[in-house]
């Protein structure tokens, strides 16, 4: 199978790094016109350079903005008017204890993991309605089944997107529209690879046991048994925004390597 987007264009939020970026050059890679963004100029100008210097022939643009914000995904919506991919993939995580989230850091979390999504979408699912075609894709992941106790607050959003992505699902009954989820499970992201890094010091391990080790314990479920790579996830991404994936319309799908223990 040939995944051809040429003519397409993509946007992928929260694409400076991890598997934003991996999604982004998967796109490109496709032929799609790929448009990255974060929150700092920085960064963006950053990841469109080392994204250009690996694929001198692909069709990029950044813009900076954060999803975060009404103002920000109004600015980009601005900017770039009319998209056919949409990638929800900004988001955040953290361990907190439950006991001590405030108010304030639940909301937090709802307007960056939940509403940036929400927005852009509501911004430009109407004209892919009127072209006919379109891709909606949210990053949510397998902790939106599994919920973990050390990040209820995480967890509560990429339950929230499996809602949304659903019922916008059901919107574009009859067309050539479709919305759906993609369940990631442990990644090794730049900022996991920190966090493995951290934790072979501090148990006189090499990164390759620390993180098997990791999986192991927290993750026990896993039949990869292992952290997978960022590309592995983008592979899935891609095919789900391709013309060959026209008959997968509001689904989750999962690439957690088999940590959540169901059928369906």
């Amino acid at each position: 199978m040939h995944i051809d987007l040429s003519g397409k264009t993509a946007l992928v939020t929260g694409s400076t790094a991890g598997i934003g970026f991996a999604i982004a050059r998967g796109l490109a890679a496709s032929g799609a016109e790929v448009v990255l963004n974060g929150r700092g100029e920085a960064r963006v100008d950053a990841a469109l350079a080392k994204l250009k210097q690996a694929m001198p022939n692909a069709k990029l643009r950044g813009i900076a903005g954060d999803v975060g914000t009404v103002e920000g995904c109004n600015d980009l919506v601005t900017a770039l008017p009319e998209v056919d991919i949409l990638i929800n993939n900004a988001g955040i995580y953290g361990a907190q204890d439950f006991f001590e989230i405030s108010d304030e850091e639940w909301s937090r979390y709802f307007e960056i993991n939940v509403m940036s999504g929400v927005r852009l979408s509501r911004a430009y699912m109407q004209g892919m309605l009127k072209r006919n075609w379109g891709r909606i894709i949210f990053i949510s992941s397998e902790s939106g089944l599994n919920i973990p106790t050390e990040m209820i607050q995480y967890g509560m959003t990429k339950t929230a997107q499996l809602a949304i992505s659903r019922g916008l699902a059901k919107l574009t009954s009859g067309t050539g529209v479709t919305v759906n989820a993609v369940l990631p499970g442990p990644t090794m992201s730049e900022g996991v690879e920190v966090f493995v890094k951290d934790l072979a010091r501090q148990n006189k391990q090499s990164e390759q046991e620390a993180a098997a080790n990791f999986v192991k314990q927290h993750r026990p479920g896993s039949l990869l048994q292992r952290f997978a790579d960022v590309g592995e996830i983008a592979n899935m991404v891609v095919y789900v925004a391709s013309k060959e994936a026209s008959a997968t319309n509001g689904a989750a799908l999962r690439v957690e390597g088999g940590i959540v223990d169901t059928i369906a």
